[in-house]
């Protein structure tokens, strides 16, 4: 009874042990992504066709380029950020957005030219990429 408890514990180890690396090697859209010097596997009459995609070896364990975001949007930016941003809540007078105090205005204008800036940047990076994603 104790040798099938310790075969059984020892199998599911063994299983447990194999689990990851074969979820790592699974094809997904078709496709399968192997990273460094990693062969593209095949039956052993090298028969079947697998599609492979090589990547750098120092991207295996990184999230896929694919699926990080590099825009930061109001729904992924850091509570630090969001907690500077209240820092300029109520303020009054010289640089500041608000109608009440000397030079209020002059805060209007340097926000808008500053949201400007950004979205001119952002639309020349974007023809930028469009223009070199065609052929």
């Amino acid at each position: 009874m104790k040798f099938a408890i310790a075969a059984a514990a020892l199998g599911y180890i063994g299983l447990a042990a194999f689990t990851p690396a074969t979820a790592q090697n699974a094809a997904q859209g078709g496709v399968l992504v192997i990273y460094g010097t990693q062969k593209c596997p095949t039956n052993p009459d090298g028969d079947e066709v697998v599609v492979c995609v090589r990547r750098k070896a120092s991207e295996q364990f990184r999230i896929p380029k694919e699926l990080r975001e590099l825009e930061i949007t109001p729904e992924n930016e850091s509570w630090a950020v969001r907690a500077t941003a209240n820092d300029n809540a109520g303020a009054s007078g010289i640089g500041s957005c608000s109608t009440v105090g000397p030079g209020g205005a002059s805060g209007c204008f340097l926000q808008q030219a500053n949201q400007t800036r950004r979205e001119n940047k952002k639309r020349a990076a974007d023809t930028k990429q469009v223009e070199e994603s065609l052929p």
